[in-house]
């Protein structure tokens, strides 16, 4: 892992920041180490625990929900770097209805596939050329855009701060 997750002062997920940054928010004092690493970082006048999840120790007002744009590393997260047409290795993005017939560059028009299938399905929809898509695809979750910061590999030590949607 090379981030670090930081917390508002309410303990709800802000963002995810590399580590150097997340050593100089506790360093400044705004911010506190709530779940240290193993690893310890030094100079030649001070030795520094990596932190996994910082506290801010003052409330930061966020005016907006953040929105997970999509990429390739969020929509090969999502559907696992799995096709969603035969099951193998994902190596590039389809869009399900096709751009070029009024397919927006959305969550739910957006899958992995496999070069092979894209290549089959080409300007055509799934149905046209014989498949069936293995799930759905859906926008993420809640919080969905620390999945996608961090290439969908979280760190099992954030995994309590990380509330279920109904939360």
């Amino acid at each position: 892992m090379t981030g670090a997750l930081v917390l508002n002062a309410s303990y709800e997920p802000l963002s995810v920041v590399n580590v150097r940054r997340a050593i100089v928010l506790v360093l400044a004092e705004k911010a506190s180490v709530v779940v240290p690493r193993s690893e310890v970082w030094a100079s030649e006048h001070l030795s520094v625990q990596v932190p996994s999840v910082v506290k801010l120790n003052r409330f930061v007002k966020v005016p907006y929900r953040h929105s997970v744009p999509v990429t390739r590393r969020a929509v090969f997260g999502r559907d696992g770097y799995r096709c969603q047409y035969c099951g193998g290795p994902a190596e590039s993005i389809d869009h399900v209805t096709p751009r070029s017939r009024g397919g927006a560059h959305v969550w739910e028009n957006v899958v992995a596939a496999c070069r092979a299938c894209n290549l089959r399905k080409g300007n055509r929809t799934p149905g046209e050329v014989g498949f069936v898509l293995r799930t759905k695809p859906t926008p993420p979750r809640r919080f969905a855009w620390i999945y996608a910061a961090t290439g969908f590999q979280v760190d099992p030590d954030w995994t309590p701060f990380l509330l279920p949607e109904s939360a």
